[in-house]
C-alpha cells in the first residue's frame, strides 16, 4: 500500500531522496520470547516532492499499529522537560495566557508538557493514541482523549463545546499519513483568534548536518518551511511567526493563524527564514540527490571505526535506545558483534532487545559494572546531558562517541 502521490499536494513521487535499505519499525522493540521469531521488515526508502518538496517515506504500516502501544515516554529526558518548561513560561506570558483559555495538545504523550500549565491553573486537554502513555498522564491528572487526531476528532471536540486557545503539537506533524486531514482538524478545532504552534526536525539541518537517522517508518514526512507553509496555506491558515530551536539537531517552531485573523501581524523572521532556504538550495531537486553520497560516506565510516575498536580488543557499548539508533545501526549493518550492549533510562525499553540488531538494552548502571573502553551515544541530539549523567567513564579511561554529523570520539 506504499504512497504513490505526495501527501501535501498529491503530485505523483519519482523522485528517491535517501534509500536506507530495508529495516523494522524503529520502535518496535523485541522481548526476550521473541528472540527466536522473525521481524516484520519494510524498504526504508524516501522520496521527495518536485513541486512541494516535501520528503516523506512510503508507508508500508498503519498509525494504529504503530502507536496504539508506544514505547517512547518524553519525560525521561531532563533537558526536553526543561524545554518545555521554558516554553509554557513564554507562551503564557506572550499570549496572555489564564484560567480562561483552553490549551490543547496533539500527541501529548504522557503529560510531560501540559503538567505545567496546569501548575497555573490554565485548562488542558491532552490528545494522545497510545493508551499506555496516556494513562501515566491521566494518573497525573491530565484530561487525555485516547485516538488519533484529524478532522473527524476535531469536529467531535468542537461539538462537545471545546475549542483551542492555544494548539500546539511538539514531533507530531512528521507522524501523520494524512496531512490534509490533520491541519484540517487543526482548523476546525482552533478558536477563532487561537494559536497554532507546532515543533519539528527542520529538513534543512537534516540535509546540513547528515541526520538520515532521523528518518524511520514513523516518521512519515520531514519538512522545510516552505513546505509546511503550503500545506497551511492550502487550509486558509497563515504561519505569522517561526523559531528556530536547537532541538533535535535543529528544529523550527511555527506560529499559525486563521487566515482571517489579522490580530497577529506577520513576523520578518517568516520571510528571512524562507529565503534562507532557498539559499541552501531546498527548492531544487539537486540538493536533494546529492544527499544520499554523504549518507554512505558515513556508513563506511562508522562501521571501519567499530572494526578497528574491536581488533584492538577494546570494548564499545551503546548509550540510549531511541528510533534515531535503530535507524543508524540497521542501515549500518551493526549488531553485537560491534556493540555489546545499549542503555536507556526508560524502564520501559530495559530487559528488551533493540529491533533488527537484536542489541540488548540494560539500566545505565550496566555501564559501571563492565567499564566500556567507548560509550556510542545513540541520540546524539541529546550527547551533552549524557555525557554529564556519564561522566564517570572518564575514571576508567572510557570516551564517547558521537556518529552525526561525522564520527567524533569525545573524552
Amino acid at each position: 500500500m506504499g504512497t504513490k502521490n505526495c501527501r501535501c499536494c498529491n503530485q505523483p513521487l519519482i523522485h528517491t531522496f535517501v534509500d536506507l535499505g530495508i529495516s523494522p519499525l524503529a520502535n518496535s522493540y523485541v522481548t526476550k520470547v521473541k528472540l527466536s521469531h522473525m521481524e516484520p521488515m519494510y524498504p526504508l526508502l524516501t522520496f521527495v516532492c518536485e513541486h512541494c518538496f516535501l520528503v516523506q517515506v512510503e508507508d508500508f504500516e498503519s498509525p494504529e499499529h504503530i502507536f496504539s502501544d508506544y514505547a517512547y515516554f518524553s519525560s525521561y529526558s531532563d533537558s526536553w522537560l526543561e524545554h518545555c518548561r521554558v516554553y509554557v513560561e513564554r507562551m503564557t506570558k506572550r499570549f496572555s495566557l489564564s484560567g480562561n483559555h483552553q490549551i490543547v495538545e496533539i500527541a501529548s504523550n504522557d503529560g510531560y508538557l501540559l503538567q505545567y500549565f496546569k501548575e497555573k491553573n490554565i485548562p488542558v486537554l491532552g490528545i494522545e493514541p497510545a493508551a499506555n502513555v496516556a494513562e501515566i498522564a491521566t494518573q497525573k491528572g491530565i484530561s487525555t482523549v485516547v485516538d488519533f487526531f484529524g478532522s473527524q476528532l476535531a469536529q467531535s471536540l468542537r461539538e462537545q463545546g471545546k475549542q483551542a486557545d492555544l494548539l500546539l503539537g511538539n514531533n507530531v506533524l512528521a507522524h501523520v499519513p494524512d496531512l490534509n486531514d490533520f491541519v484540517a482538524g487543526m482548523k476546525l478545532l482552533l478558536s477563532d483568534q487561537g494559536i497554532i504552534t507546532m515543533e519539528f526536525p527542520h529538513l534543512m539541518r537534516l540535509l546540513e548536518s547528515n541526520q538520515f537517522d532521523t528518518i524511520y517508518h514513523e516518521h512519515f514526512s520531514y519538512f522545510s518551511l516552505s513546505a509546511v507553509n503550503r500545506l497551511f496555506e492550502n487550509h486558509n491558515l497563515v504561519i505569522f511567526d517561526v523559531e528556530q530551536l536547537p532541538t533535535h539537531g535543529g528544529s523550527i517552531r511555527i506560529f499559525g493563524r486563521h487566515s482571517h485573523d489579522e490580530s497577529k501581524a506577520v513576523s520578518t523572521k517568516v520571510a528571512d527564514l524562507l529565503e534562507e532556504e532557498v539559499v541552501a538550495g531546498m527548492t531544487k531537486l539537486q540538493t536533494y540527490k546529492e544527499f544520499y553520497g554523504k549518507v554512505v560516506r558515513l556508513k563506511r565510516q562508522l562501521v571501519r571505526f567499530l572494526i578497528d575498536i574491536k581488533e584492538r580488543g577494546e570494548t564499545v557499548v551503546g548509550y540510549g535506545a531511541p528510533a534515531k539508533g535503530n535507524t543508524l545501526l540497521n542501515y549500518c549493518g551493526i549488531d553485537q558483534d560491534y556493540l555489546d550492549y545499549t542503555v536507556d533510562r526508560s524502564p520501559y525499553k530495559q530487559g528488551l532487545y533493540l529491533p533488527g540488531s537484536r542489541i540488548p538494552i540494560y539500566a545505565p548502571d550496566q555501564l559501571k559494572e563492565t567499564k566500556p573502553d567507548y560509550v556510542l551515544i545513540l541520540p546524539w541530539n541529546l550527547k551533552e546531558e549524557i555525557m554529564v549523567q556519564t561522566d564517570f567513564i572518564r575514571e576508567w579511561g572510557g570516551k564517547w562517541i558521537v556518529p552525526i554529523p561525522e564520527v567524533t570520539v569525545l573524552g
